[in-house]
């Protein structure tokens, strides 16, 4: 039994080889490029939280600075002009 290959068939195997290489290649710089792409959005985005992050901090000292006791008091007392009431205008209410 003698198996005969014909002269056909190894060309055929190497342009089959040739264009899977060629493919394989080509899916190669595609996966590269959209991982350089998500890569340098990725970076975007972190510099985006950092940013967001500081600004949330600055937000939240500029809160605690303005609700101290004593800015508010201030308020009060120069754009609202509230004063504290005295002992004589205190009336206690209680309860039969």
């Amino acid at each position: 039994m003698a198996v005969v290959v014909s002269k056909r068939q190894p060309f055929l195997l190497v342009v089959v080889f040739a264009v899977v290489c060629v493919l394989s290649a080509i899916a190669l710089i595609y996966t590269k490029h959209e991982s350089r792409k998500l890569f340098v959005e990725l970076e975007t985005l972190t510099h985006q939280r950092d940013e967001l992050n500081i600004e949330w901090g600055q937000l939240q000292i500029e809160q605690s600075t303005w609700a101290t006791h004593a800015r508010i008091e201030q308020v009060a007392t120069d754009d609202l002009s509230l004063v504290r009431p005295t002992s004589a205008d205190i009336f206690v209410i209680e309860r039969q």
